[in-house]
């Protein structure tokens, strides 16, 4: 299938810079690019318009990015509370998707979309997890997701403790552990 050649007005990761030049398959272009403004055909028009236009998109590009990049530093180490059910071994009822966790940014202070954050895989356990969320094509923060049953929950996630199956696992260790001292105890005496 012939694909289809386009001007970038904008960074796209794996794809290129503003002003790049790049062929694309034309279900990409026709689907996203295009409608999203990520992009123009490339003829002989756009690209005297493209580079009339050159430097205003470019300093309205790094404007933007200065932005992301003070918002980014501004909510350095941001942590939001996911308050779900869940079974005894952790796993959710569901999963917590990219909407919830763009929701709750947007209630800590941080403005976003769910087209922002980018999931690895669903969330579908208890505990923390680290998300990606891009403010700018240049700029990326990471927002930890604390997923837990109930707040309490979710404060001894945040300190490190476990909790759920984990923790009853090492409490029963720890009991294990004070027998058999004692019982080395007994022995020795």
């Amino acid at each position: 299938m012939a694909q289809v050649e386009l001007i970038l007005l904008q960074r796209i990761e794996k794809l290129g810079q503003m002003g790049d030049l790049v062929k694309v398959k034309p279900g990409y272009a026709r689907n996203f690019l295009l409608p999203q403004k990520k992009a123009i055909r490339a003829n002989k028009a756009n690209l005297a318009q493209f580079e009339t236009q050159r430097v205003q998109l470019e300093a309205q590009n790094i404007k933007r990015r200065e932005e992301a990049e003070r918002l980014a530093e501004r909510m350095h180490g941001l942590s939001v509370v996911v308050i779900r059910q869940a079974g005894e071994s952790g796993s959710l009822y569901g999963s917590v998707s990219s909407r919830d966790i763009a929701d709750l940014c947007t209630a800590g202070g941080l403005t976003t979309h769910r087209g922002q954050i980018i999931l690895e895989n669903p969330i579908k356990m208890l505990g923390l997890t680290r998300v990606k969320v891009v403010l700018h094509p240049e700029v990326a923060m990471t927002v930890t997701v604390n997923v837990a049953r109930s707040v309490e929950e979710a404060e001894k996630q945040t300190r490190g403790e476990a909790v759920g199956q984990a923790a009853e696992q090492d409490e029963q260790g720890v009991l294990e552990a004070l027998l058999q001292e004692n019982a080395a105890e007994d022995a020795a005496a």
